[in-house]
């Protein structure tokens, strides 16, 4: 990827400030799900503020001088589904710098104890990188820890 070049990928994302996580999973693997379940929350312990949701199921992707910034696409600002409501409207931030990359796995793939300092290398950026089993009661309290900077690593 290069600066400018933007590119469309199949994820969630929510913003805490101005840091973003980026939700990947297959279709069905509880994106959405945790993105509510994280907006729900405020004002926890170890972060300020609200999460906020920046984009719904597509995430496009913008490198400019090594910063990787999220948008949502027009036609889908603000809008999340929400299984057996359908698509709703929402507050939204319109970008937000990646600072963490969330995959959805399931539970019994997670490492009880990480090593720190996990990265991934997205478009040409290492990006903080975690796994979730999304459905797990505390799985949004983790993301918004991890997105706050409140891990070892």
């Amino acid at each position: 990827m290069v600066d400018g070049e933007v590119e469309n990928v199949h994820a969630s994302a929510i913003a805490l400030d101005s840091a973003a996580a980026l939700f990947r999973g297959p279709p069905g693997s509880g994106k959405s799900d945790l993105a509510l379940r994280c907006l729900a929350l405020s004002n926890g312990t170890g972060w300020s503020g609200a999460p906020q949701l920046l984009a719904d199921d597509q995430v496009l992707l913008t490198l400019d001088n090594g910063c990787l910034t999220a948008s949502c696409p027009a036609p889908i600002r603000g809008k999340i589904e929400v299984r057996g409501l359908g698509i709703i409207t929402l507050p939204f931030i319109p970008s937000a710098t990646v600072r963490l990359v969330i995959d959805l796995v399931p539970a019994d793939r997670i490492e009880r104890l990480p090593a720190p300092r996990r990265t991934v290398r997205l478009r040409g950026v290492d990006v903080p990188h975690m796994q979730i089993a999304p459905f797990e009661q505390s799985a949004p309290i983790k993301v918004l820890l991890a997105l706050s900077g409140q891990t070892n690593g």
